[in-house]
């Protein structure tokens, strides 16, 4: 482990190990994204996603290459959507709208997780060569993984926040949006080109990373007031 850990420290973290991290970080995000839409839609009645070897760990099953390159530069994107057969939930609507949040929530989770370990390895390995390694994937794991629930909230199909918006509306509204939800994909790519959502999908992240960040340093902030 020590000759492990004197290699670990002459390698240059640079560039190309940075891109390695935020791509590592990015696969895990959407991963435990996908994973959980399908958990929640089989624990609601629906196999489909676990037929189709969905309802996996596995990275590739779930990749989208642009919604990846997308995480990887701009820290806001997707994956390749869990299929998921409404008709076996016994309120369709609601369901879906239970599958579509347990996306977002299983992000924000895995941030705080990645948070608090983070705030482990710096209370206990600050300033090693592997520490800082491990610091900075968590760092990423949560910065992606709380823009990748942000991003999924809006209520632009065919991101989450949609079907749980749907999910409130009349019978009469629902079946006229769906009417119109092949078009959510080209409005969602002009309003980001346009870059008319930056600055609130920013603002918004921030928060929330501050937020959770507080909740994991708080263990810590304890064991040294009382030691």
């Amino acid at each position: 482990m020590s000759a492990f850990k004197a290699w670990l420290s002459q390698l240059q973290f640079g560039y190309v190990g940075e891109i390695a991290i935020v791509v590592l970080a990015s696969l895990l995000c959407i991963t435990f994204h996908e994973c959980s839409h399908g958990f929640v839609a089989y624990k609601l009645g629906d196999p489909t996603a676990k037929r189709q070897g969905r309802l996996s760990l596995n990275p590739l099953k779930h990749i989208d290459v642009f919604g990846l390159i997308m995480m990887a530069v701009f820290k806001f994107g997707w994956a390749k959507p869990v299929p998921v057969d409404m008709r076996y939930f016994k309120n369709p609507k609601t369901g879906m709208a239970f599958v579509a949040l347990a996306g977002p929530v299983s992000n924000l989770l895995l941030a705080y997780i990645a948070l608090l370990f983070r705030a482990v390895v710096i209370f206990f390995f600050y300033g090693t060569a592997v520490g800082s390694i491990i610091i900075t994937f968590l760092e990423y794991v949560a910065l992606l993984s709380i823009g990748l629930a942000i991003f999924n909230i809006i209520p632009i199909p065919p991101l989450d926040g949609s079907k749980v918006l749907n999910a409130v509306l009349p019978n009469r509204v629902y079946y006229k949006v769906m009417r119109f939800e092949h078009l959510g994909m080209i409005v969602l790519l002009a309003i980001m080109y346009l870059g008319i959502l930056d600055v609130p999908l920013f603002a918004a992240r921030t928060f929330v990373t501050n937020i959770l960040s507080r909740l994991a340093w708080f263990p810590f902030t304890v064991l040294n007031s009382i030691f």
